[in-house]
């Protein structure tokens, strides 16, 4: 975000704190954020109905991009919703799932699904055939997509650096 808002310093983060996994992004966001002078605004989405409250408050702190990280099936089930107020309100978005950029998002970055999966599905043919699950090693995913929705940056009046275009896995035009 920071490559294709050049002057960003007001960051909303749009999570679910009930979300496995959500309290880590948000953590992990706001260090990232702090270290490069970034203010970063928590948007605490647990329920469908605090997507209004949420969308002002928002918009009233004068947030200049939105991000959303994964794992929130509460999110993504209103994927939809939350790109068409990042476009409504030129808030240039970034999510962790693809599908937030089909339905009109501007960027997506986050670990392979596919590769996700295949792991997984190795996990549990190790524990059939006798391995303990404790014994298994913790794992991170070691390879990330990063998609663009070129339709939404031009509707942003935003202009994609050809260095991020060049790294991106898909372009949307």
């Amino acid at each position: 975000l920071r490559e294709v808002v050049p002057g960003l310093s007001r960051l909303a983060f749009l999570w679910n704190p009930d979300a496995r996994g959500n309290l880590l992004d948000y953590n992990q966001t706001e260090g990232a954020a702090r270290s490069l002078g970034l203010q970063l605004q928590s948007a605490e989405v647990v329920r469908a109905e605090d997507f209004d409250r949420v969308f002002s408050a928002i918009t009233k702190e004068r947030a200049q991009a939105l991000i959303v990280p994964g794992v929130s099936p509460l999110a993504f089930a209103n994927r939809d919703r939350i790109a068409s107020f990042a476009q409504t309100n030129r808030l240039p978005s970034m999510y962790a799932q693809r599908e937030f950029v089909d339905a009109g998002g501007l960027m997506s970055y986050g670990p392979i699904l596919a590769e996700s999966i295949a792991h997984a599905a190795d996990f549990v043919a190790r524990i059939l055939k006798g391995a303990r699950a404790a014994d298994l090693p913790v794992e991170q995913p070691t390879q990330f997509e990063l998609f663009i929705n070129l339709k939404t940056a031009k509707a942003l009046g935003l202009t994609i650096p050809p260095s991020l275009l060049l790294r991106a896995d898909q372009v949307i035009e």
